[in-house]
């Protein structure tokens, strides 16, 4: 755990009011390392996890979860739902860039 961004999955995701400046390089990584390895970040804008599962039944549990996460913790991914896996896409879009809600919210989805 990195005391500056403590435990994500603990923390609540706080809504964004705009105004404020993305995660960009360095500062990028304590919140990263927190993260399973298999999320990406992408063009240090977005998050973006596959996760696979044995049907679609199971997959789309698993969406209907993150669904309901998303409710609770007021932060909302695009989430792409196929036979067999859920991509999961994660940014804020009032910065069109990361914040630490992003990495809260894929902290919590890592412990789905």
């Amino acid at each position: 755990m990195n005391k500056a961004t403590g435990n994500l999955h603990e923390k609540k995701c706080k809504p964004c009011q705009g105004g404020e400046q993305p995660l960009k390089g360095e500062a990028l990584a304590p919140y990263r390392e927190q993260l399973s390895d298999d999320w990406q970040v992408v063009d240090e804008r977005h998050l973006e996890r596959e996760f696979k599962f044995k049907d679609f039944r199971k997959a789309l549990e698993f969406t209907n979860r993150v669904g309901e996460l998303a409710e609770s913790e007021g932060h909302h991914p695009d989430i792409c739902l196929g036979y067999g896996q859920v991509k999961v896409t994660l940014w804020t879009h009032k910065i069109d860039g990361l914040s630490e809600s992003d990495f809260i919210m894929a902290a919590k989805i890592d412990r789905l």
